[in-house]
């Protein structure tokens, strides 16, 4: 990979993706780890393809990222929410087609915490 990057963060719930965009041949690592190797599921796989997928740059795209926190869904989704990000820095003309998906918009739901008492 080359040292020219556009990153990107993604969080969801206690999930945060450092994502990188490199130009390449659609290679997706995920903590050094190949995208089936880190998401089995492939409906996990597929949330994670969708940003590369709808801009029609999957095989255009090597994309490095780091997750950590949450679990598994909430990575997958943290991880499209930082390649949506990158995807803009890398091309502001995607904005349109991100935005209509709603990938660029943070899902802040989150697990609401015990009350004292019930």
């Amino acid at each position: 990979m080359s040292q020219n990057f556009h990153y990107g963060t993604g969080r969801r719930k206690n999930a945060t993706a450092r994502t990188r965009l490199y130009t390449g041949s659609g290679q997706i690592l995920v903590n050094n780890r190949s995208i089936d190797n880190y998401f089995p599921r492939k409906s996990l796989q597929m949330i994670v393809r969708q940003p590369l997928v709808m801009t029609k740059t999957l095989d255009k795209i090597d994309v490095k990222v780091t997750v950590s926190g949450g679990g598994v869904s909430g990575q997958a989704e943290a991880v499209r929410h930082g390649i949506s990000r990158a995807l803009l820095a890398f091309d502001v003309n995607l904005r349109g087609v991100l935005k209509r998906a709603g990938f660029l918009t943070r899902d802040s739901r989150a697990k609401e915490r015990k009350k004292y008492g019930l």
